[in-house]
């Protein structure tokens, strides 16, 4: 089995006595959640090539070992009386001890894979009704790791999260009724730009982390000579680290025998409650985590109660991603604000608690002492931040001053910046309004795409409708199965062997399911003089704002083209990034001629590019224009053969007539023509107007 990367090896995540924590956030964030699963697991938000998917997996190495009954698939603890196993009812079995499982749930999983489901070959053999594991059994005292959880689709999402919450796991299917333990660290990756996961899925993890790579060139040269002396000699390299390793196992146990016995006083409750109703998060969840997380903190430091310094650190955890009031908002947490509401002094002792107080680990990192918490010491934040070895490089490394102002200026960075003036007209910008929610629309017909919440479609989700033949990738349908067998049977002497079916694979029915797809929604927009009134160009982009935070819901992509002076631009790529999105459509300016070829001919581009990604994903492009072509002096026929062009690439299209004023040349209504469109009339553009237009077109 080839060897992991150390988990203590990645920078940042090794033991440092010279800190509290002595972890950085996303290090921390781990070692909280596996000292302490009740807080809801975490998730780890961060671009490409960050480490997150080694520092995941590198986890369950430094995580104590637990004990299990031999020959049990679901990992009951033998010392807990109340824990029952359904594969050894009676606590029957040797005890063993093994290492924690890391168990990862691929992005195409199934539901039947991730609960469990009837063990078909001994249904079919024996005709024995016997209960095969899914993965969340499979994961119980372990870790589940989900890579690119943004990507996996809703239902499943759901279901780990409720397990990740109650648990249990509960299954009624196919004759089967069982019920399971299954307590885990649940950890999920994501790069942002490939799409959000939705508020109410957010909010259900307990902790979030942001990570992003150094800035520094010395802290990137130490990652990159690790990486290096890891691939030469992984062997050598995991000696090197076997102490750090060793003590960080040492420290996790410690810490979860330790946090049963740390006291949460009503003063440290009550400041809980007020960070969280300062910074205006919904519900309860956010007081709740933000409580055990401080409480798991001051165990893994080793005081017997938990002060300022803990829910400091455990805010900073518990709440960015809860404070989001809608996708667009940048997360992150106010420091500032959040130090306001801690206050300057420090919270009083609680009284001690009847029974023993947990004994202090004279080699562990030492807990402060009344005297020293009147100066609580600095909590490293949770921004990815990777820092150097501090026994290595001690002068290099960087504080959470440094990875605060280095996360602030990568965001910065990553804003787009403002577009240009094309030169031949006055180039305006105006904000969007406030994105309100649209009514649901759909794209009629039935559709083969990619799961989403929209447009009806058939797929491997949904309700089931009916079963078709083939190795397809819908689950198996086991009575369909039987039948065609049974009907083979019925002609072919060769169906059957000493009284018992023989399938072939020719009988093999798989599910036909109709569900939802995600579509593109593809918005080509007139930012022409003609067009460059504020309140017109404020009502354009506050409607597909709100379409775009609508899509955003329901799984679509949403694409922006803007054409204006000489040449058309694509605004906003097919994404389902919000946060870049939002940013580029405030930025979007208007001024200038009206190539309208050029915008058609770029919207048939766009779509032209993704039918070669997806050839199932359905567009619907909307021209928002006054029909207007005035870019150069063939501008109306190159625009009426454009407009032919996508008409015969069958796009679905509207045109949003835009003219206004009493004198009218029905342009826009010739351009609907030749796209084989719906023509809208429309003297004002407004935003529910708008989208009410698309309504009607698609529903």
């Amino acid at each position: 089995m080839p060897l992991k990367y150390p988990f203590s090896a990645v920078v940042g995540c090794e033991p440092d006595p010279t800190t509290t924590s002595g972890l950085d956030g996303m290090g921390l964030a781990l070692v909280l959640t596996a000292i302490s699963p009740e807080i809801g697991g975490v998730l780890v938000r961060g671009e490409k090539g960050t480490a997150k998917s080694t520092t995941v997996r590198g986890l369950a190495e430094v995580l104590p070992r637990i004990d299990v009954r031999d020959g049990d698939r679901f990992s009951a603890d033998p010392h807990d009386p109340a824990a029952t196993s359904p594969d050894l009812p009676d606590s029957s079995g040797a005890v063993v001890s093994r290492p924690v499982r890391l168990v990862e749930l691929p992005v195409g999983a199934t539901e039947d894979r991730v609960l469990g489901s009837l063990n078909l070959e001994k249904a079919l053999t024996a005709g024995a009704v016997e209960f095969e594991p899914g993965l969340l059994a499979r994961a119980h005292r372990g870790v589940l790791y989900v890579d690119e959880v943004n990507l996996l689709h809703d239902h499943l999402v759901d279901l780990l999260l409720d397990a990740a919450a109650t648990g249990q796991v509960t299954v009624e299917r196919d004759g089967v009724s069982i019920g399971h333990s299954a307590r885990f660290v649940l950890i999920g990756t994501m790069n942002p730009e490939e799409g959000e996961l939705r508020p109410q899925l957010l909010d259900r993890f307990g902790l979030t982390v942001e990570v992003a790579a150094p800035r520094d060139p010395s802290l990137r040269v130490e990652v990159v000579r690790r990486r290096l002396a890891f691939d030469r000699d992984p062997g050598g390299f995991v000696a090197r680290y076997a102490a750090s390793q060793a003590e960080l196992t040492r420290r996790i146990a410690l810490a979860r025998e330790r946090v049963a016995e740390v006291t949460l006083g009503d003063a440290a409750m009550l400041k809980v409650a007020e960070v969280c109703a300062a910074f205006e998060v919904h519900g309860l969840r956010a007081d709740i985590v933000t409580a055990r997380t401080a409480v798991a903190h001051a165990a893994w430091v080793g005081r017997r109660f938990v002060t300022r310094a803990d829910i400091r650190a455990a805010a900073l955890l518990a709440l960015p991603h809860r404070r989001r009031r809608n996708p667009f908002d940048a997360p992150g947490l106010d420091e500032r604000l959040l130090d306001e509401v801690l206050g300057d002094d420090e919270l009083p002792e609680p009284p001690e608690p009847d029974g023993p107080t947990p004994t202090q680990d004279p080699t562990s990192t030492p807990a402060e002492t009344p005297d020293s918490q009147d100066h609580p010491p600095a909590v490293p934040e949770p921004g990815g931040h990777e820092g150097t070895d501090p026994r290595a490089n001690e002068a290099e490394q960087a504080g959470p001053e440094t990875a605060h102002e280095e996360a602030s200026n990568s965001t910065q960075e990553s804003r787009p910046r403002r577009p240009q003036s094309t030169g031949d007209g006055v180039s305006s910008a105006v904000k969007s309004g406030d994105a309100y929610r649209p009514r649901l629309f759909t794209v009629e017909g039935l559709g083969q795409g990619t799961p989403g919440r929209r447009s009806r479609a058939l797929g491997s989700t949904g309700r089931r409708v009916g079963a078709g033949p083939g190795r397809g990738a819908g689950a198996l349908h086991l009575v369909e199965t039987l039948r065609a067998a049974a009907e083979r049977h019925a002609t072919d002497a060769s169906g059957s062997a000493e009284g018992r079916f023989v399938l072939h694979a020719s009988d093999l029915r798989t599910a036909v399911r109709e569900g939802r797809e995600a579509n593109l929604l593809l918005f080509c927009v007139d930012a022409s003089g003609s067009m460059a009134a504020r309140r017109r160009m404020v009502q354009v982009k506050t409607a597909i704002l709100s379409l775009l935070t609508d899509a955003y819901r329901r799984r679509d992509k949403v694409a922006m083209i803007s054409f204006r002076g000489t040449d058309a631009e694509v605004t906003l790529p097919p994404t389902g990034s919000v946060e870049v999105a939002a940013a580029l459509l405030d930025e979007l300016p208007a001024g200038g001629r009206t190539p309208l070829a050029e915008g058609l001919l770029t919207a048939a581009d766009v779509v032209r590019r993704e039918r070669l990604r997806d050839d199932r994903l359905r567009p619907l492009l909307v021209v928002v224009t006054d029909g207007r072509a005035t870019s150069g002096a063939d501008a109306v026929d190159r625009s009426r053969l454009a407009a032919a062009h996508v008409a015969v690439m069958r796009v679905p299209s509207i045109v949003v007539d835009c003219e206004e004023g009493p004198l009218r040349l029905g342009l826009a209504r010739r351009l609907s023509a030749h796209l084989q469109a719906e023509h809208v009339p429309m003297a004002r553009i407004s935003a529910t107007g708008l989208v009410d237009v698309v309504n009607g077109r698609v529903a």
